[in-house]
């Protein structure tokens, strides 16, 4: 069911870049009180379903010279937004393939995220693994989590014990840390200096918060009591993907 879900998806939402169609707006619909004159030819233009190529072609055709650069500048707008939509829907449909469901439908896990990030020019870089999982429970209610896994070399371990939101602006809210589950804390590669620290904990995350998130994604930081913190980063076609499937 789920395979000819997204099968459907692609068939209706996918189209060759070389024939994206740009959609208009019903004409009869406009505010011409508030719409500029640019955009109502915009409009016109688009109503008569030509390629982009062509809908340039009418647009030059305007004998005003303003007029007519407002319309391509706007018809060209419109291409990269629909092909930026197009990319987007194809990321949905690939993320929401690989989330793995399992436990006869009541375990939801979403692809594995990796980053490297690297603190100093001397230091050895620093791995994050990261990814949304889920489970429904007797109500059909589904708990959603988020597992972060940080390796690191260090002197000693940092012990994760929080997490905090970030906003849009990639400001964390670190006066309001939340409480994070410890799920395994490894040392290994010892020598007189360091160990290679794997740190894995999760951090619960309700379904109203990631709902409203879906059209941007949202970003969280994982703070330690060694002061050192790291931001991920959940894209909003990851989260259509996940939230496709678990539900």
């Amino acid at each position: 069911m789920k395979k000819i879900l997204l099968i459907l998806l692609l068939s209706f939402g996918l189209i060759g870049c070389s024939s994206i169609n740009v959609p208009s707006i019903n004409l009869a619909s406009l505010d011409l009180s508030t719409t500029s004159p640019s955009d109502v030819q915009t409009e016109k233009i688009l109503a008569l379903g030509l390629s982009h190529d062509q809908n340039l072609v009418e647009a030059r055709k305007i004998a005003d010279l303003n007029m007519a650069s407002a319309v391509i500048k706007e018809l060209n707008k419109r291409k990269i937004e629909a092909e930026n939509n197009q990319v987007e829907l194809e990321n949905v449909v690939k993320y929401a393939e690989m989330v793995k469901v399992s436990d006869n439908n009541l375990k939801f896990v979403g692809p594995k995220i990796s980053d490297t990030k690297s603190r100093n020019v001397v230091g050895k870089a620093e791995n994050l693994d990261y990814y949304l999982l889920g489970y429904k429970d007797n109500n059909g209610s589904i708990q959603h989590k988020i597992n972060f896994s940080v390796t690191y070399t260090s002197d000693e371990r940092r012990n994760y014990s929080s997490a905090s939101y970030c906003d849009k602006w990639a400001g964390c809210d670190n006066e309001n840390q939340m409480d994070v589950t410890l799920i395994s804390l490894k040392a290994s590669g010892c020598s007189s200096f360091d160990c290679d620290y794997n740190e894995i904990v999760e951090f619960d995350l309700s379904e109203s918060f990631l709902k409203e998130n879906m059209a941007k994604g949202f970003s969280i930081d994982f703070n330690s009591k060694a002061s050192i913190s790291n931001k991920i980063t959940i894209p909003s076609s990851y989260l259509k993907g996940y939230l496709k499937v678990a539900n």
